[in-house]
């Protein structure tokens, strides 16, 4: 699944590109996770004015508006820009289910599992963008994620602290992959308790979580099976993980071999050693 490093490298891969773009034509292919909202011709004519992105999903801001994109567990998106104020676009494909044509070029979502979503909502505070945003945490890579507030959160949950993380809603972006990642660099196993975790503690997590979500962006983003930005361009973080995917290979930090847990359904890796109880 597409977590916020991917959805970050997408956005840095098209925001340019489109911005001050106007809406020429839209195509809704098979149905995805939720409806568009609107007729598809009522967006014809608007503006892009930009693209921002909180938590998993990319905002699109219009003139008049904005329209939210989540990619579900397997989407992507592809740009393919004008040459010479001429199109060299591609008829959809069988998973290409969403096409926004403008004046700078065709933004296309194609999702096999069709998880994914794109939907118009009036404005950022309308009901419709807040059942979707309004209960997500902070941004972890947006200077506001602080140690005392986060510390404070994490005293008033019991579960574990991986599930904590990949619930969102303290802290936005810190999907599988990434919270294996940070909880190892941080030096806590990932089944102790969040109310268990001391500040000192929280804050090498803080740390960790901002470091490894930067490199993850800077690499962009991770490829195991078919993630790719709108360039088509894939990631290369998932070439430096220090725990996730290498159950029985030695650590690298201590040489001991890493171990796999189930929690919630996911796969969980970790250091017996380097990681504390």
């Amino acid at each position: 699944m597409p977590e916020l490093p991917e959805v970050e490298v997408t956005r840095l891969s098209f925001a340019d590109r489109i911005a001050n773009a106007h809406i020429s034509d839209v195509r809704v292919g098979k149905p995805l996770r939720w409806p568009l909202g609107v007729a598809p011709a009522s967006l014809v004519g608007k503006k892009v004015l930009g693209v921002r992105r909180r938590g998993k999903y990319l905002l699109m801001d219009l003139n008049e508006g904005l329209v939210l994109w989540h990619l579900g567990m397997s989407g992507s998106l592809s740009f393919t820009p004008t040459a010479n104020n001429t199109f060299a676009i591609s008829h959809p494909q069988t998973h290409d289910h969403f096409d926004l044509l403008t004046t700078h070029g065709l933004l296309r979502l194609n999702d096999p599992r069709r998880f994914g979503a794109v939907v118009y909502a009036e404005s950022e505070t309308s009901a419709v963008a807040q059942k979707l945003l309004g209960h997500l945490g902070v941004e972890p890579l947006a200077g506001q994620f602080d140690v005392d507030t986060f510390h404070k959160n994490l005293k008033k949950r019991n579960a574990a602290i991986k599930q904590v993380l990949l619930a969102g809603d303290i802290v936005v972006g810190v999907g599988n992959i990434y919270a294996s990642e940070a909880l190892f660099l941080a030096g806590i196993r990932p089944t102790v308790r969040s109310q268990r975790i001391s500040r000192a503690r929280a804050e090498k997590l803080r740390v960790a979580i901002i470091d490894v979500l930067a490199r993850a962006v800077a690499k962009g983003g991770s490829t195991l099976r078919d993630f790719s930005n709108a360039d088509g361009q894939s990631g290369y973080f998932q070439l430096e993980a220090n725990v996730y995917d290498r159950a029985g290979e030695p650590c690298r930090q201590c040489g001991h071999l890493i171990k796999r847990l189930v929690q919630g359904q996911r796969a969980t890796y970790y250091c017996s050693v380097c990681q504390k109880p």
